[in-house]
């Protein structure tokens, strides 16, 4: 599959490539660590419990991202933890480096035996994602994106697709019922210009656009562990993320740091990401 979209340029790093590779190989070992505790509890029973804002976690949400934070702290003690179960953790006051992990991105997916819920794995360099990984644990699938290097999916290199225009994108979103306010019917105005909108794939349909089989992913109020695994896989396999307004998505993280929400579009060809924005309407 080819794009008519150029991979975005690397970012000017002091990071060599065996760097990348060290922190890559360390980032495979997170997500066979969380894919061996998911897949233990996936179609079990176990019990749901309801955080502060409603959303349900389970033993497997919790027990992946413990797995994931022990292998961290004993390969690199000196960098930071933002996870979505456990927050900062960091052994210093300050970190260059900041890993940011949601266990099971799609819990709604996962209690109700839907495979198409993902482990996120981020790392952030000086506030930039360098690193994103997308696994599927149940289907044994794994998207990687690195700094400067075209996106793989379990090795092979992918890449988007070109849609030049809106009208015959295929669109998806976790759920409509998800926006809420003017976002109800800024989202609206895109699902009505394009071919096919679909539901329900949470991280899986950001992974499905990098493979190049959608054109367009919109979502509201997605916490920073929700999308900063998501840049470097999409953005290097030819596509583009950004927030509704077109602004590059950007998360500070640090101990003070809250979890704030952002709206999120990414697009597989940059022609079809400006039409949306455009229909977004978002000021």
């Amino acid at each position: 599959m080819t794009s008519n979209s150029n991979q975005s340029n690397p970012l000017q790093l002091d990071l060599t490539e065996a760097d990348i590779d060290g922190f890559s190989d360390v980032a495979n070992k997170l997500a066979d660590a969380s894919g061996e505790v998911i897949r233990k509890y996936f179609r079990k029973k176990f019990e749901i419990l309801d955080k502060e804002d409603l959303s349900p976690v389970t033993i497997a949400d919790k027990a992946a991202e413990e797995a994931m934070i022990s292998i961290i702290l004993e390969n690199f003690p000196s960098h930071a933890i933002f996870g979505e179960e456990n927050g900062w953790r960091c052994k210093e006051e300050f970190s260059d480096f900041v890993w940011v992990l949601d266990p099971i991105d799609g819990t709604k997916s996962f209690i109700t035996g839907k495979p198409l819920f993902g482990t996120l794995v981020a790392l952030l360099y000086k506030g930039k994602p360098i690193l994103g990984i997308i696994d599927q644990p149940v289907l044994r699938e794994r998207w990687i994106g690195l700094n400067g290097r075209r996106t793989t999916l379990n090795g092979e290199e992918i890449s988007t697709r070109a849609c030049a225009k809106l009208s015959q994108a295929y669109l998806y979103t976790t759920s409509p019922h998800l926006f809420s306010g003017d976002a109800v019917e800024a989202f609206a105005r895109v699902r009505s210009k394009v071919k096919v909108p679909l539901y329900g794939c949470d991280c899986y349909a950001y992974a499905l656009l990098a493979s190049g089989y959608v054109d367009l992913v919109i979502e509201s109020g997605l916490k920073p562990y929700d999308f900063l695994a998501l840049i470097p896989v999409i953005e290097g396999a030819g596509g583009i993320i950004t927030d509704w307004k077109g602004h590059h998505l950007f998360w500070e993280a640090s101990p003070d740091s809250r979890a704030t929400s952002f709206n999120v579009v990414a697009a597989g060809d940059k022609q079809i990401h400006q039409q949306a924005l455009d229909a977004l309407q978002w000021h």
